[in-house]
C-alpha cells in the first residue's frame, strides 16, 4: 500500500456490499464496484483498514441461501477488529434512523456501524448512499477507493 493513507479508517460493509461480487458481473459498474470492494478486503488482510462486524451482518449472512457464499462471506468476521452485540442503545438509535425512512436491517447496520466508530460505511444501497447521517460516511466501494487513492 502507497504511503498515501496516513490514517488507518474503521470501515463497515453492509451485506449487500460483501454480497456485491456474487452479483451479474456483465453489468460494468457492478464489475467496478466488486473490483473495489475486493480491493478493500485485500487492505484489511494487509492492516490498512480496520473492519468492523455486527450481529446483523451475521443474521443476514444466516439467511444466504447459497452455503458457499456465506461461508466466505462469513471468516470476515475473524478479520474484524470490532464485533457489535445487539444492545438496547443500537436498538434505539436503529429506530431513529428508521424514522428517517431507512430500512430496519439497513438502521441496524447502521448504527452498528456508528456505535464502533466507524469512519465510512461502505455499501452498494442507492437508498443509503443518498442518505447523509452524523457521525459516519455512507459511500459507494468505488468511491471509496478512488477517494483514498487521491
Amino acid at each position: 500500500m502507497s504511503e498515501k493513507f496516513q490514517m488507518k479508517y474503521r470501515i463497515y460493509l453492509d451485506n449487500c456490499c460483501f454480497n456485491r461480487p456474487y452479483d451479474d458481473q456483465t453489468h460494468l459498474i457492478i464489475r467496478l464496484e466488486s473490483e473495489a470492494k475486493l480491493f478493500v478486503q485485500k487492505e484489511i488482510q494487509n492492516g490498512q483498514f480496520e473492519l468492523v462486524w455486527s450481529y446483523i451482518l451475521d443474521y443476514e449472512n444466516f439467511y444466504n441461501p447459497y452455503k458457499e457464499r456465506r461461508n466466505a462471506i462469513a471468516a470476515w468476521r475473524k478479520l474484524s477488529i470490532y464485533d457489535v452485540d445487539e444492545s438496547g442503545e443500537i436498538l434505539d438509535y436503529a429506530r431513529e434512523i428508521g424514522n428517517k425512512g431507512i430500512k430496519k436491517k439497513d438502521a441496524l447496520h447502521l448504527a452498528c456501524a456508528i456505535q464502533a466508530k466507524c469512519h465510512y460505511f461502505l455499501t452498494t444501497d442507492k437508498k443509503l448512499l443518498k442518505s447523509k447521517f452524523e457521525n459516519i460516511i455512507t459511500i459507494n466501494p468505488l468511491d471509496f477507493v478512488k477517494m483514498i487513492g487521491e
